[in-house]
């Protein structure tokens, strides 16, 4: 019995180790091979280019700076094998006396891990012509990888700083699953290079290639090239945005150049500051400066400085009491200077007043005392309503990040967000563009458009994404009415550039005819004890108003819009004129304007 038992026992043991035999060498053959072949073939991901960014004229206004990053052999800071790492560091450093050989060194062990079987980077960028003289006998050590590395580099400085954003290294979120970021470092910040990013970065080319167990290559598999030098047009013409720069002299503010379909010749938010400080990573000290500078020079006033429209917004409201049925386009009020609601006073900015005023009057010579009586018939729900519909209190499209919405305030607004009921005396206030309102100069120059031509742009600054044209259509949005009743706003707007009384005669004397509207905006309040007001020279520098002047031309074919704010400016006309006169005759002069009138 038990030798029976000790045969089954050495049978079972037998069959088991053929079953698994078997297995091995028959069921798992297709496994280990596929196991072979992922430790045989190597992939070999390839960097793209980054596409750069022209003006409309075809000038680079971002481009790529050849150069190499410097790569190490992993593990040398082992004991064992320190006394290479410091050899390797000090040839390199007698090769490019320009780098650091104790950061190097420091950066180097920080990165080195026995997990990690990589080359190190060490160095980021040498330019090509410091590197071109070494570069021979760098790339024979074996312990030294040279990769192409281009960096990126704004010849203009900061000229449309606030237009292009930069490229700058890339954080741990940025890179998220995406392959160009992790294998570059870089991600393009703010403006275009950001909402482009993905279009300019291109795509990662791929290699596919077997090699022997010596890691030496011997077939090609696969070669996927990358997708790269995407480059992008611009609408801007870059001399424009400098000649607009100098114009505004030591002012701040914001300056708009569009046209009548949306497309941006210039838009500048002054100050500026220098793009290319960031591309290598700013100091400390430098970003704490520019950030605590009191003017903001890191604000894109263009899309996110929320301001009060001041006077520039009775154009929209004229339109809508021409149109509401309860105000005459032909009606008028009469302006004694003050308006008195309640224990409150509404004052115009002419004290002793305007007389008869009709609506082209009220917007020549931007008549409060009209826009207030004007606002009690029609009321801030319908006011509220189509300036929104206008363009003011949301966002306009354009192509660039972080565009801030604005306020256009209602009774359902101030609700929702103080949990208060809506006074009188606040309809009053919106009806010149004061109190609760708040609007971007993009919304600005977008509003203007419409008055102009009686649709609505998109505003845009690619002209070109590669070889795709970029021009959204302007929207129509006006009523058969308001179409019908629009030519006396333009009228009215033509008047304040040209007439007598209008309130920006005196300050444009352009090559071209102008139509546009001057705007005056508070930044501090007046107490109604103070009878009588300071004039703006005499205020404080940041007491001081906003100065408005937004503008069309040429008046009887409008092609161009000009939007400028002059922060702290005080009046729009006197504040804007010369600089509005200033642009038109350079767009004249560059044939962008062929005609006059």
């Amino acid at each position: 019995m038990r030798a029976k038992i000790v045969v089954t026992i050495f049978i079972l043991v037998w069959v088991s180790l053929i079953f698994r035999v078997y297995y091995l060498a028959i069921q798992s053959n297709t496994y280990y091979d596929e196991l072979a072949t992922r430790n045989t073939v190597k992939t070999e991901y390839i960097v793209p280019i980054r596409g750069e960014i022209l003006d409309r004229n075809k000038k680079p206004i971002a481009i790529n700076n050849l150069g190499f990053r410097i790569k190490f052999a992993p593990h040398l800071s082992k004991k064992k094998n320190r006394k290479t790492l410091d050899l390797e560091i000090s040839k390199l450093v007698e090769y490019l006396p320009s780098l650091d050989k104790e950061k190097l060194l420091k950066d180097y062990i920080q990165k080195d891990s026995p997990y990690n079987h990589t080359f190190i980077e060490i160095v980021d960028f040498v330019p090509y012509k410091e590197m071109f003289p070494v570069y021979s006998r760098l790339n024979l050590r074996e312990n030294i990888k040279l990769e192409p590395a281009p960096k990126r580099h704004y010849p203009y400085g900061e000229i449309a700083a606030h237009l292009l954003g930069y490229v700058s290294k890339a954080n741990r979120k940025d890179m998220g699953t995406d392959r160009v970021i992790k294998m570059t470092g870089n991600i393009g910040k703010n403006g275009i290079e950001s909402q482009y990013n993905n279009y300019l970065q291109g795509e990662a080319g791929l290699r596919e290639i077997k090699v022997s167990a010596y890691n030496e290559e011997i077939a090609e598999l696969k070669n996927i090239q990358a997708v790269e030098n995407r480059n992008l047009t611009l609408s801007i013409d870059i001399e424009l945005q400098k000649y607009i720069k100098e114009a505004f002299g030591k002012e701040t503010g914001v300056a708009i150049v569009m046209d009548t379909k949306g497309a941006v010749l210039a838009a500048v938010s002054l100050p500026e500051y220098d793009l290319n400080i960031f591309v290598s990573g700013i100091s400390k000290d430098r970003w704490t400066a520019l950030e605590n500078d009191i003017k903001a020079p890191f604000s894109n006033k263009i899309i996110s400085g929320l301001y009060p429209p001041g006077s520039v917004v009775k154009t929209g409201l004229g339109l809508i009491y021409a149109t509401s049925g309860k105000v005459s386009p032909w009606g008028s009020f009469n302006c004694t200077g003050s308006m008195e609601l309640g224990k409150r006073n509404f004052r115009c900015w002419r004290s002793s007043g305007h007389k008869d005023t009709n609506l082209v009057k009220a917007i020549r010579e931007s008549c409060d005392d009209y826009f207030y009586k004007g606002s009690l018939k029609v009321g801030i729900e319908k006011m509220s309503e189509n300036l929104m519909r206008y363009g003011l209190g949301k966002k306009t499209g354009i192509d660039l990040p972080h565009e801030f919405i604005g306020t256009i305030p209602s009774k359902e607004w101030k609700k929702k967000k103080y949990n208060r009921s809506w006074f009188i005396g606040e309809t009053l206030n919106s009806s010149i563009g004061q109190g609760d309102m708040l609007v971007t100069p993009i919304q600005i120059a977008q509003f203007t458009a419409l008055m102009a031509t009686g649709k609505l742009p998109t505003p845009h600054i690619a002209m070109d994404i590669g070889p795709t044209a970029y021009s959204p259509e302007p929207l129509d949005i006006l009523s058969k009415e308001e179409k019908r009743r629009l030519p006396i706003v333009r009228k009215a707007m033509r008047e304040v550039c040209s007439a007598e009384g209008g309130t920006a005669t005196a300050f444009i004397d352009s090559k071209v005819k102008i139509a546009g509207k001057t705007g005056t905006a508070q930044v501090v309040s007046i107490p109604q004890k103070i009878k009588k007001r300071l004039k703006e020279h005499e205020l404080a520098y940041f007491k001081r108003s906003h100065a408005w002047l937004t503008t069309y031309g040429p008046y009887s074919r409008p092609k161009y819009i000009v939007s400028l704010l002059v922060e702290h400016g005080g009046h729009g006309g006197k504040a804007a004129g010369p600089i509005a006169t200033k642009i038109y005759d350079w767009l004249y002069d560059h044939k962008y304007i062929k005609r006059k009138y």
